[in-house]
């Protein structure tokens, strides 16, 4: 039976999934502002729908996967324990997410990905930051080390 890891995306914008097949963690609820958001994830959670921490050692392979793409900076930490509980249950599930940094760290996992309401991405990248002021390259930061102007967020490559 497959499940499908559910990000706060099924919640707040519905879906027609089955709710005993969907499994999502304790952090997706706390994301939940809305009371119709609340309301599905209620439902679904009489349902059958089940809330699971996701494991240590694979939120860590999420990190250091996330840092070698870039997307690290861009991934909340219920970003990262959604990724780690579709690892978890890799090749038996499929993430639904219509966060573009979390579909990036998935297709580099292997986890398959279905967005919900928006597009899916076509191609994984790896992103760097350029000085707006003197155009140097940097990995990571917010401010240039060398002439102070800020750091902009840019496709490095696809994979």
């Amino acid at each position: 039976m497959d499940y499908y890891i559910a990000d706060s995306a099924v919640f707040i914008m519905g879906s027609g999934i089955e709710p005993h097949r969907i499994i999502t963690i304790p952090s997706v609820v706390n994301e939940l502002k809305s009371n119709e958001a609340a309301m599905r994830f209620d439902l679904a959670r009489e349902s059958g729908a089940r809330v699971e921490m996701p494991e240590d050692d694979l939120r860590e392979k999420v990190l250091q996967t996330a840092n070698k793409t870039k997307d690290c900076e861009e991934l909340s930490s219920t970003d990262i324990d959604i990724l780690a509980k579709a690892l978890e249950y890799k090749g038996n599930s499929v993430l639904l997410t219509d966060d573009y940094a979390v579909q990036n760290v998935a297709k580099v996992l292997g986890l398959e990905v279905k967005p919900v309401a928006q597009k899916k991405i076509k191609d994984v990248l790896v992103w760097q930051k350029q000085c707006t002021g003197c155009r140097r390259k940097f990995d990571s930061g917010d401010v240039c080390p060398v002439c102070g102007s800020p750091l902009k967020k840019r496709r490095k490559r696809k994979i």
